[in-house]
């Protein structure tokens, strides 16, 4: 197993999953405003199964999500502001998109529109390009414009729209292996 590392940017530390972190994430990811292209509401049963299947990526596979604050607010102490990373996923989409890494990014709201998933993400990949050195997948909801410029800008490319099996429009993206 490959141990998480600790990552911190100009503006962010993003840190391994740790138990005390899910019901502060959870409050972000049930926001409205957060939610509204998460498909349906998530309840805390849900998000305790996505959370523990994200930590348990790191064990598995090598690689997995992250939880973000702002880098030295509050003493280093400051709230928790969203997640992103790469974990493992099989969700019935089809051959070439499941079983495969998948980058995702949640921001809460407050905190969007400054960077921050761009910023994080960037970080991430790097990370992950060079531990790992493997295609990235993920998907996003056709009405997120802010996230299909940030998959474009971080170098994924489209390669169709889809639908999740609870029926919900994806646009799936590919981020090839960095060469050489």
């Amino acid at each position: 197993m490959t141990f998480a590392p600790m990552i911190v940017t100009e503006r962010l530390e993003l840190w391994l999953p740790r138990a005390a972190d899910l019901r502060p994430l959870f409050d972000i990811i049930s926001q409205p405003e957060t939610m509204r292209f998460l498909g349906p509401s998530a309840t805390i049963e849900d998000h305790f199964m996505r959370f523990c299947r994200n930590a348990g990526c790191w064990q598995l596979y090598g690689y997995g999500m992250f939880i973000l604050r702002e880098r030295g607010a509050q003493g280093g102490k400051s709230p928790i502001i969203g997640n992103c990373g790469i974990f493992h996923s099989i969700r019935g989409i089809g051959e070439d998109f499941d079983d495969r890494a998948e980058a995702a990014w949640i921001i809460g709201a407050g905190f969007t529109g400054q960077g921050y998933a761009g910023e994080a993400m960037r970080a991430v990949l790097d990370w992950f390009d060079a531990e790992h050195r493997a295609e990235v997948m993920c998907m996003i909801a056709p009405g997120n414009a802010a996230s299909l410029r940030l998959a474009d800008r971080l170098g994924f490319a489209s390669l169709h729209d889809s639908r999740l099996p609870d029926g919900d429009e994806v646009r799936l993206f590919r981020r090839p292996p960095p060469s050489g």
